[in-house]
């Protein structure tokens, strides 16, 4: 999309996960793609009219370069380029979102105001991670979901960091700070522990069908622990509706 103009957008419908913004493909038609950048888990193209479209992929959207005029179902919104080809967004559950904002206010749009630093920036260190979790009484697993403590990291790379850290995900996250809100050893563990994970899963790029290989608690229910010398046996449970996956043995 970078560098190409947009000469047509194609709605199959009037809403993903929320409706449309108003005169959606018509402020989109004509304009030219300048850059395509990321914020937590949105992606964000700044275009030559002097907006950004936001874009989120919910949980099981997707897009794909095609040119072809060919459909599928559940394509629901069609982007044709001046290259010829078209960006094809397709939703089967419709979670996704999309949005127009002006660019110099990015920061106040709702879904990006308040969001916590990038994980792999240098924003984000021990020091960081212990100011926000200071005096939560939450679980720690639940802190790293809040997007105002670090902005995108998911449920996955969240019970995988906490494993590397050797952190319980039911501890209290205020545990990882002290009094005054400073690191403690645990705060820098968690956080290298999350540049980590996310760095490997960058570099290996796989899919899901090798997720039993690659992670070390996710999805590994009843399996043994990986950390050497741990005889543990991976356990699951739920918190806040979402499916955590731990070592009872060696994170504490």
């Amino acid at each position: 999309m970078v560098g190409r103009r947009i000469l047509q957008v194609e709605l199959r419908r009037p809403d993903l996960r929320t409706p449309f913004p108003r005169r959606f493909a018509q402020r989109l038609a004509g304009a030219t793609t300048v850059a395509l950048t990321r914020r937590a888990k949105y992606l964000l193209a700044a275009l030559s009219s002097g907006e950004s479209l936001l874009m989120h992929l919910g949980m099981s959207g997707s897009f794909r370069v095609t040119a072809t005029d060919a459909t599928a179902t559940h394509d629901h919104v069609v982007f044709h380029l001046s290259s010829g080809s078209a960006v094809v967004f397709n939703d089967p559950r419709r979670f996704g979102f999309m949005d127009l904002a002006r660019t110099d206010r990015l920061d106040r749009h709702p879904a990006l105001k308040g969001l916590g630093p990038e994980p792999l920036s240098e924003a984000f260190d021990a020091g960081a991670l212990a100011r926000a979790c200071a005096g939560k009484r939450t679980p720690l697993k639940s802190a790293l979901l809040d997007q105002q403590v670090v902005a995108g990291l998911g449920n996955i790379y969240a019970v995988e960091a906490l494993h590397i850290a050797g952190l319980s995900p039911q501890r209290q996250a205020s545990t990882i700070a002290t009094a005054g809100g400073e690191p403690r050893d645990s705060a820098r563990a968690l956080a290298s522990a999350i540049k980590q994970v996310l760095a490997e899963a960058i570099d290996r790029q796989t899919s899901a069908r090798y997720r039993a290989g690659r992670f070390r608690v996710y999805d590994r229910e009843r399996e043994p622990c990986r950390r050497p010398r741990c005889r543990g046996v991976i356990r699951r449970r739920t918190q806040a509706g979402r499916s955590t996956f731990y070592c009872p043995v060696c994170q504490r």
